[in-house]
């Protein structure tokens, strides 16, 4: 009771002061003057994947990599096909030809990278922690460069920040909050996830990549389906595609540095890498197609995601599938 208790107070408040963080310091950062394009990039940026990062960070510096790159793998999962597809059947969702030639094309560069160098390495180093973050700074010199860069980005930090009037000294404190809020949850549900992989005798790397990266993931599925219910599509595959650029490059630095460099469930580099590289493809070739995502098309990667999930949980749990197995064959 006390490990569930852990888990979903730690999903809760991390979700709650994620958001809080973000719109904080969007705040602070319009008043002080800051350009809309370092908001945009730096703050929005990782905000979207501010609990993946903070998650894997506490996972990393505990010794547990296995938790922080399966949260890596199931969040970039999760958002192109659970998140992704449940907002679709929602309504169609319509993408911006900017979309298409710069984030997209990123987004699924950057998840070839981490696989290439998570299985090279059997692990995330030090060294390919430097390579993410030169990536990274040249993925958003690309990003902020060409027309409509400065208007989406302005209107996306608009958005963030809200109208009214907002005081220095309040904003701060509610930046504050969240940060501390976000470390808090985020160290609850690891806690929580690592607690229960060792009570059921699981792989830690399985917990991370399903139960840890999910919960990390249900803010911006919340956010997905009410922009989606109110048609106000525009934005939803472009900061999909943004949090998948900053998990694996941004994220993967974090567990790159903080880490012991070295995972040991084989499945993170094995099924769950296949699926969250073959989701990546799937709906990169959906959104190519015809510059939208349909409900016959989310309905496919919603699909994906649940034929993963039974595919993950057979593969941990090998001798229930074995019985299985020997139960079909009986009966045929």
């Amino acid at each position: 009771m006390l490990i569930a208790a852990a888990l979903l107070v730690g999903i809760a408040v991390l979700s709650k002061a994620a958001d809080q963080f973000v719109e904080g310091a969007a705040r602070l950062a319009v008043m002080l003057k800051v350009s809309p394009i370092v908001v945009g990039a730096v703050i929005v940026g990782f905000g979207t994947s501010a609990p993946e990062m903070v998650v894997s960070g506490i996972a990393a510096t505990a010794g547990d990599d296995d938790v922080g790159i399966g949260n890596i793998i199931g969040s970039n999962l999760a958002n192109l096909s659970l998140i992704l597809g449940a907002a679709a059947l929602v309504v169609p969702l319509t993408i911006d030809r900017r979309v298409l030639k710069k984030e997209l094309p990123l987004a699924t560069a950057a998840a070839l990278v981490f696989a290439a160098l998570l299985v090279a390495g059997d692990g995330i180093s030090t060294p390919d922690a430097v390579v993410f973050i030169v990536l990274l700074g040249a993925s958003l010199t690309y990003l902020l460069m060409g027309d409509g860069a400065d208007d989406s980005i302005t209107s996306e930090v608009e958005e963030i920040a809200g109208d009214g009037d907002h005081s220095l000294s309040g904003e701060s404190i509610r930046t504050l909050i969240g940060l501390v809020g976000t470390v808090g949850g985020a160290w609850l549900l690891v806690w929580g996830a690592t607690s229960l992989a060792d009570e059921l005798g699981i792989n830690g790397g399985f917990v991370g990549v399903t139960l840890v990266a999910i919960g990390t993931s249900l803010p911006e599925l919340v956010t997905a389906i009410a922009a989606a219910r109110q048609k106000q599509t525009d934005l939803i595959v472009g900061n999909l595609l943004g949090s998948n650029l900053f998990n694996s490059f941004a994220v993967g630095a974090v567990l790159g540095f903080l880490g012991n460099g070295t995972v040991t469930d084989s499945s993170l580099t094995g099924l769950d890498l296949y699926f969250m590289l073959a989701v990546c493809g799937l709906a990169g070739i959906a959104m190519l197609t015809r510059s939208l995502i349909s409900r016959v098309e989310g309905t496919i990667v919603l699909s994906v995601f649940f034929i993963w999930l039974v595919a993950t949980w057979l593969d941990e749990n090998k001798e229930t599938a074995e019985t299985l197995v020997d139960v079909v064959r009986s009966l045929v």
